[in-house]
């Protein structure tokens, strides 16, 4: 005798895994893009020391010496991405599947698992193409890891990087690395409020952030840099609903995010990129 065992459909959705973007942590808003399509930014030049000619024997009219003319030259940002998504909830499929499909909870998906992970790879191509020191790219080990991370901030200290505010980024690989190592000895006394923004630590002054590769160059080791470095400016985000609209009999959803990220030139070396091989 046949039986028809019973399937049970319950109100809930598998979501997927997502990791909130660090990116504010790390990067600036020194320049208001709104009402604008580009910023450019002044570069001005310094002018050399020289002796004083006290007795005023030399041939330069200035005891001071020669009167040098400063330059000032100009770089500018032009946002590149402008991207959008669209999709629509026919109101049958909301309404049969136990009202899961809804616009709101799949607009604010969308922002978790897709807007915002492709925003994040660009911000952090964007830093690790132009950073401003960029070893030759090596293997790293247990052995050898907190070196190369000595070396890097050894580098940011020649340059007069700011010692407050450092960063250092790892992804799962070159973090378990890190936690081998016998010579690092992470500090984990952080506020509350750090660990809730994604700091999972402290090394030699940086706060330590864990991203996942997939949001990571292919060849990532670890960077050590500065917010200074970074622009990362989102000029335009726009996400909304719209319901029966012509020619559907549902829900539609759009968005539109402007964003682009900068690297300033008098500012790249606070930024270090350890690529492995």
């Amino acid at each position: 005798m046949a039986i028809n065992l019973v399937t049970k459909f319950l109100p809930l959705v598998d979501e997927m895994f997502s990791t909130e973007s660090k990116i504010p942590l790390l990067t600036n808003n020194e320049f208001e893009f709104t009402g604008a399509h580009s910023v450019k930014v002044y570069k001005i030049s310094t002018s050399p020391m020289n002796d004083y000619d006290r007795a005023g024997t030399g041939l330069t009219a200035s005891r001071y010496g020669d009167i040098a003319s400063l330059g000032a030259t100009t770089e500018e940002f032009i946002l590149s991405k402008d991207r959008s998504f669209t999709f629509a909830i026919d109101k049958l499929d909301q309404d049969e599947t136990a009202q899961q499909l809804q616009a709101a909870t799949a607009l604010a998906r969308q922002m978790r698992q897709v807007v915002l992970p492709e925003c994040d790879a660009h911000v952090y191509g964007k830093m690790c193409t132009g950073a401003g020191t960029k070893p030759t790219a090596k293997a790293l080990t247990a052995d050898n890891i907190y070196d190369e991370i000595i070396a890097a901030g050894k580098e940011l200290d020649n340059n007069e990087v700011p010692e407050t505010d450092r960063f250092l980024i790892f992804n799962p690989d070159s973090y378990v690395l890190m936690k081998k190592c016998p010579d690092i000895i992470m500090d984990t006394e952080i506020s509350n409020e750090e660990r809730i923004q994604g700091v999972i630590g402290m090394i030699d002054g940086a706060k330590v952030f864990k991203v996942p590769a997939g949001r990571l160059p292919a060849k990532f080791g670890f960077m050590l840099g500065h917010p200074i470095a970074t622009v990362a400016p989102t000029k335009l985000e726009e996400f909304k609903t719209h319901q029966d609209p012509p020619g559907i009999s549902g829900s539609l959803c759009e968005g539109r995010v402007v964003y682009d990220a900068f690297i300033l030139d008098n500012k790249a070396k606070a930024l270090y990129y350890q690529a492995i091989v």
